[in-house]
């Protein structure tokens, strides 16, 4: 490639990060204005037990590791909806995991940091389970990578999940059943 062309490359995409960074600092502004009922309102339902039982077969590997079928996996994570869900509540609960820190700074902004790279991660195995869909048909290769990617992200929010769980748990009990039937 010509160094004009490498410089318009690569100015394309310093755009696309700051662009991205941009966005992900307003998000971010506008779920720390955001009251802790408005919050947990945003949460939208999931099936929590077959989440788990998905997140549960790759956490815990054993002998005969194959032991969830592709279609009856993706059946238990309500397929791509379920994903795209989870995905949206990672993002709640990332902003409810930060709220948390009025109360316990010290393990609220730890709890947070961990739960920051568990959504970024769930991001990426649902972003790699749509482009799986989307050519899917193309390339047989990520016919065996979708499911392998829905598992990451149903583990990745189980392990969300409990981790908030447990913030609550030490930060403001009295908010944890609240949250628990929500979740």
């Amino acid at each position: 490639m010509t160094p004009v062309l490498n410089n318009l490359a690569f100015g394309v995409l310093l755009m696309g990060f700051a662009g991205a960074v941009a966005q992900q600092w307003r998000t971010s502004r506008k779920w720390r204005k955001m009251e802790w009922l408005d919050l947990v309102a945003m949460l939208q339902p999931v099936d929590f037990a077959g989440i788990s039982t998905v997140a549960v077969d790759y956490l815990t590997p054993c002998r005969g590791q194959l032991r969830l079928e592709p279609d009856r996996m993706w059946r238990l994570l309500g397929g791509y909806k379920g994903l795209k869900r989870m995905s949206q509540n990672a993002e709640v609960m990332l902003a409810l995991a930060s709220y948390a820190q009025r109360w316990n700074f010290e393990e609220a902004v730890i709890v947070t940091e961990r739960m920051r790279l568990d959504a970024a991660a769930l991001r990426r195995a649902v972003r790699r389970v749509r482009l799986g869909m989307l050519s899917n048909r193309l390339l047989q290769r990520f016919r065996f990578t979708i499911p392998l990617n829905a598992q990451e992200a149903s583990s990745t929010y189980y392990l969300m999940r409990q981790r908030l769980f447990a913030l609550y748990e030490t930060s403001h009990e009295s908010r944890l059943p609240a949250l628990a039937a929500c979740l």
